[in-house]
């Protein structure tokens, strides 16, 4: 499930399409670039960066967002690199909207991809777990559901109003992303375990669709290992017992939920890193924090987050080598930090991408 190459027989070349963003997004994304940039002299292959500035602050400039145009560019590069995107001038929901789910849906990203996965040396709230437990993938439906927009008020602003939003179940958007739910647990080769996380005692009509898929598409897939969790369960066992789960698949919303969970208990936002993923097409990776505007140029901002996004998305390029030497050394510099918080590491923004990016050279496949 990787994406095109956009490769050459005598080089490997990507275009990288790049969104630095507001705040802290400049600064994650530099040393991001810095890490793949080792990582791609190491394994012998080029990474093009092509910037663009869809930003608060452009908006406050412009008033303007993602266009056609913009989404057409985008479609001929290999991937997209987000920073942050996110203005504390700017009211709320014009940037989500129009930038991050534009790109989103344009692009048909209808895969949100979440490794929940704890490093050596870092904190995690759960006594007692350790990262032989914490090591699992969240897979969000992330095109449909209560956030495809469908919805509207009547007698807004009076007395009796009326707010409708309506969760949207295509058998096709449950299908694919079961589908990739499957095939994913399948190549993990751990513990071969896919959960289907759900509301089906409530969610009379959307979640029986889904378990209908979950069950029909399971049938193909033999070699893995089946369950179902109502989602306040599955937020209990992620809490109490992580290490039961290998591959989570859920909806839109749950997803957005237990997926920030998991980043909780991996340790924190400075570590949290996800994918935004068309198979078949140009996908968007980044860390999962905001743009943190009170740290913008402070050099103190942790940009581990973002170099473990771009880890993914050497992965899903097919650079598969590139991306644990991406990942063996983050886990290398984790036990030297004494916090993942940002002003707390014990480095500056700037030291922990050189030590990665030095990392990342050194490395050597055992």
């Amino acid at each position: 499930m990787s994406a095109p190459s956009h490769s050459t027989t005598q080089q490997r070349t990507y275009r990288v399409a790049v969104i630095a963003g507001d705040g802290t997004g400049p600064e994650v994304v530099r040393e991001g670039q810095k890490v793949l940039e080792a990582a791609a002299k190491a394994e012998g292959f080029t990474l093009a960066w092509e910037p663009h500035d869809f930003s608060g602050a452009r908006y406050l400039r412009t008033n303007e967002l993602v266009s056609d145009k913009d989404i057409e560019a985008l479609r001929a590069t290999a991937a997209i690199y987000l920073g942050a995107v996110g203005h504390p001038d700017v009211p709320p929901g014009i940037l989500e909207h129009g930038v991050l789910l534009r790109l989103r849906f344009a692009l048909d990203q209808y895969i949100n991809l979440r490794p929940v996965k704890l490093y050596p040396g870092v904190w995690t709230p759960l006594k007692d777990k350790t990262p032989e437990h914490i090591d699992f993938v969240v897979v969000r439906e992330n095109t449909e559901g209560l956030y495809a927009g469908v919805g509207g008020f009547l007698r807004k602003g009076t007395p009796d109003e009326v707010a409708l939003q309506t969760s949207v179940n295509s058998r096709k958007g449950v299908e694919r992303c079961v589908r990739y739910a499957f095939e994913l647990t399948r190549a993990r080769n751990k513990r071969k375990k896919l959960t289907f996380c759900g509301k089906t005692n409530v969610l009379t009509y959307a979640h029986d669709l889904w378990q209908r898929v979950f069950q029909e598409v399971a049938k193909e897939y033999p070699d893995v290992q089946t369950d179902y969790a109502h989602v306040d369960a599955t937020c209990m066992w992620m809490v109490k017992n992580p290490e039961w789960f290998d591959v989570i698949v859920t909806d839109n919303m749950f997803g957005d939920i237990i997926t920030d969970l998991g980043a909780i208990i991996q340790g924190g936002m400075g570590i949290a890193a996800g994918g935004n993923v068309n198979p078949q097409g140009v996908s968007m990776f980044e860390p999962i924090g905001g743009s943190a505007p009170k740290y913008t140029g402070k050099n103190v901002i942790n940009p581990l987050a973002a170099i473990c996004a771009g880890g993914m998305l050497l992965e899903h390029l097919g650079e598969r080598h590139a991306a644990a030497r991406v990942e063996q050394a983050v886990m290398r510099l984790t036990p030297q930090l004494k916090s993942l918080a940002a002003g707390q590491m014990g480095y500056s923004t700037t030291e922990v991408g050189d030590l990665v990016a030095r990392y990342v050279a050194e490395w050597k496949a055992t």
